[in-house]
């Protein structure tokens, strides 16, 4: 159990932005899965909605028709401050988080409660490192961010495969990231977002660099890559500038088993070179819309927020995570999936990572840390045991 509050605060976890489309999966999953014993309660801006979720996981299980509810709004720094003070550990999932994410932040790394959310948003982590990783030191608050599909699978898929190659030598790690999935309102949202910020994006990044320290006598990097055909997969690789290979890189340079000189790349894997053509072009008109302001509201304004895909369309969806490893003269093929990604198994990694922050006996960390450095071994047994699948392809 995470006492380093004490036994005083009445809940483990709350679930934060409970009643959205993802929080509804991650609350219905904590009622499945939520050992007996652990404390934990929704919270939200709409006490009524609360309480038509609440009734709905009361059909999972009786013991959810005395769930507490705790209103809470993102722009009432009074109520979050009250929610940080209440609990072990918020999990939250109101988005897009550079919009509405920060005064959580704030109130959690004051109250030391740990923090987890699903922020794909690389602008918001920066700008949460430089605010508020100090005081979370202070306070011992573990603030992880992306703990859904962003960035869970590949800051854990390199940990695992890492832990498969020689220590102590340089290494070097290929993530290649192929999914049928769709994606929400809110989902599209936060990626526009994003897209149009690019300014502040890297302004964020470089104030993050003035900050965050190095370690000492390694090296660790994590460049873009280049669009190329990749023979370990037989599919064509398209660099994806998402938070993942950030988070990657910051894991290594916390654990030193990443070895002493530590390189990851990150991609799309593709099939067929039509398709990835079309794809890269796609993005590339999406990317340039984003940076006007009345295109990108029109854009958001075709997918309605808190809406998704349907439990038959989520459940035809999977994703597929391969890695290729290399070091000390050895190459270690691995491989993570699982089923709808952004939802379903969204929802699985949140509430799981909020669970280990809880009630797992984990390592010593505190400030901004990633799911690898303040959960490891812990959540990597969490998530197997809940289903998605870990395993190594191949060596030599």
């Amino acid at each position: 159990m995470n006492r380093q509050n004490g036994a005083a605060r009445p809940y483990d976890i709350v679930l934060f932005g409970a009643t959205g489309f993802v929080g509804a999966l991650t609350a219905a999953y904590l009622a499945r899965h939520a050992p007996d014993g652990c404390r934990w309660a929704l919270a939200g801006r709409d006490r009524a909605k609360l309480a038509k979720l609440r009734a709905r996981l009361a059909g999972l299980d009786p013991r959810c028709a005395d769930l507490p509810l705790l209103e809470a709004d993102a722009t009432d720094p009074g109520s979050l401050r009250a929610l940080a003070e209440s609990a072990h550990v918020v999990a939250t999932t109101v988005g897009p988080y550079v919009s509405y994410g920060e005064g959580l932040v704030a109130a959690c790394a004051e109250a030391g409660t740990d923090y987890a959310d699903l922020t794909g948003e690389p602008e918001f982590v920066d700008r949460m490192y430089v605010e508020h990783d100090a005081r979370a030191r202070e306070t011992g608050a573990r603030l992880v961010h992306a703990c859904g599909f962003d960035s869970v699978p590949h800051d854990l898929g390199v940990y695992y495969t890492v832990g498969r190659l020689p220590a102590g030598v340089p290494l070097r790690v290929d993530g290649f990231v192929r999914s049928n999935a769709t994606f929400s309102g809110g989902t599209f949202a936060s990626a526009l977002t994003a897209m149009g910020r690019g300014r502040q994006t890297a302004r964020a990044a470089r104030e993050r660099r003035l900050y965050e320290p190095r370690p000492a006598g390694r090296r660790v990097r994590a460049p873009l890559g280049r669009p190329h055909f990749s023979p370990q997969t037989g599919t064509w690789a398209l660099p994806l500038p998402t938070l993942d290979a950030r988070v990657v890189a910051r894991s290594a340079r916390a654990l030193p088993g990443y070895g002493p000189d530590f390189r990851y790349r990150h991609f799309a894997s593709v099939r067929h070179l039509p398709v990835a053509l079309g794809g890269t072009a796609a993005l590339g008109a999406l990317l340039g819309a984003a940076q006007v302001p009345a295109a990108r509201e029109w854009l958001m304004g075709r997918y309605a927020s808190g809406a998704g895909p349907d439990a038959e369309r989520r459940r035809r969806s999977w994703f597929t995570v391969r890695f290729v490893g290399e070091g000390g003269g050895r190459r270690v093929f691995t491989e993570v999936s699982g089923g709808d990604p952004g939802y379903d198994e969204t929802a699985k990694m949140l509430a799981e990572s909020a669970l280990c922050l809880a009630l797992d006996e984990l390592p010593a960390t505190s400030g901004q840390v990633t799911t690898a450095a303040a959960m490891g071994d812990a959540l990597l047994e969490r998530l197997v045991a809940a289903g998605l699948r870990f395993r190594v392809a191949a060596e030599s």
